[in-house]
């Protein structure tokens, strides 16, 4: 494997999600984008698998009552089902990446189904809003990926009964989620409330944050000081995640532990609902469009490796760049240990089983999901694709 030069190993980092950044607070012109926001009920959660916990106790299902969930998915998916006392129920997808309609048991006794936008790319939810309606089965659409965006013929999320988001993928928050329905009251559930100092650490770990990659032009050298006393020579936490690199096979417990479903009976910090409410979108839309179509033209006639989906003709706001890598195993942890911003779903709960002709095993080992966030400037694009192709040019 060749090494990186100079250039590379003395070359900045690049965040992992958005950072807070004086440009957020510029209006930028943006096409018009439909959110998950505007769905006319909701209510706010500290994730989005806090969101999907809570919209299965709105369904009210007896205990152990099967739940549909893809075999492609992030643990976040599974754990809230575990939580509310529900059993998860795998099917398997297609290559577009919707549901395997024709091979799920109705019989199975299932009441409800979790399906998501995945990458943000979202896709008409039509023939499944209509399987959900014959078999009794209430459709819960998971727009982790997908915070804005024209799904068909109705925005993101108004195909589900329910809807869950995740707000922290897409603004420079340190937590939120978000639970809406377009077509039912919620029942909330009286939240608590974070105490002080988990609200003044919320807002000090977005300043940290954004004083770490320099974004506070004025500020970040005096911040930076603060904040590197604060920290001693405390060293780093981890915090397990959708993107641990590790693939081996945890146990149901060890994913739950991961997954810290702790705080889900708790409000999002002030701080994430002030940011929530102060920033501007448009950046947010343009800049994931143009990231988008510069992986795109960046990676296009990539040998070993192919773009999954290009970018949908309905107006949305990427997630990830979805790249399908014929040598992935290799590729994805050398890209790893060089911390650039990729990651795939590799960590798949224990029992999904092996379904024929499914695609979900296939891309939990082969796709790659590039991050596309606001955040992430031309030359980090550029430097990304460049790393992929030596990469897969030299195996």
């Amino acid at each position: 494997m060749p090494q990186s030069g100079p250039a590379q190993q003395n070359a900045r980092p690049m965040p992992r999600a958005p950072v807070f950044d004086w440009s957020d607070l510029r209006v930028v012109d943006a096409p018009g984008i439909r959110s998950i926001e505007g769905l006319p009920n909701r209510m706010f959660t500290t994730s989005g698998r806090a969101a999907i916990y809570h919209a299965l106790l709105q369904l009210r299902l007896p205990a152990e009552t099967p739940v549909l969930v893809p075999t492609y998915h992030c643990p976040t998916m599974v754990a809230p089902i575990i939580l509310a006392g529900l059993k998860p129920l795998f099917f398997g997808m297609r290559p577009n990446g919707l549901p395997d309609l024709q091979k799920i048991d109705a019989r199975s006794g299932a009441k409800a189904m979790i399906v998501p936008h995945y990458f943000g790319l979202a896709q008409s939810f039509a023939e499944i809003r209509a399987w959900c309606d014959r078999h009794g089965v209430a459709l819960i659409e998971d727009c982790a990926h997908c915070y804005f965006g024209e799904a068909g013929e109705r925005p993101a999320g108004a195909w589900g009964d329910y809807a869950t988001a995740s707000l922290s993928k897409f603004l420079p928050v340190p937590e939120a989620g978000l639970l809406a329905s377009a077509h039912h009251t919620l029942v909330k559930p009286p939240l608590r409330r974070a105490g002080l100092v988990a609200q003044v650490k919320g807002a000090a770990d977005v300043l940290e944050f954004a004083a770490k990659y320099r974004r506070l032009a004025g500020l970040n050298s005096a911040l930076n000081f603060v904040f590197e006393l604060k920290n001693g020579r405390r060293p780093p936490s981890h915090t397990p995640s959708e993107e641990a690199s590790n693939p081996q096979a945890p146990s149901a417990a060890t994913m739950m532990r991961d997954c810290d479903m702790g705080r889900i009976e708790q409000r999002p910090l002030a701080v994430s609902m002030a940011l929530k409410s102060w920033l501007p979108r448009g950046r947010i839309i343009a800049r994931r469009q143009r990231n988008f179509a510069l992986y795109a033209e960046r990676l296009h006639g990539l040998s070993g490796g192919r773009a999954l989906f290009p970018l949908p003709t309905t107006p949305v706001a990427p997630y990830v760049f979805p790249l399908w890598v014929d040598d992935a195993d290799r590729a994805y942890h050398a890209l790893r240990t060089q911390e650039f911003p990729v990651f795939r779903w590799d960590r798949i709960w224990p029992g999904t089983p092996a379904l024929p002709g499914d695609s979900g095993p296939l891309w939990s080992r082969h796709v790659l999901q590039l991050l596309c966030h606001q955040d992430l400037s031309d030359a980090d694009i550029a430097r990304t694709c460049d790393a992929v192709r030596r990469q897969l040019a030299h195996p």
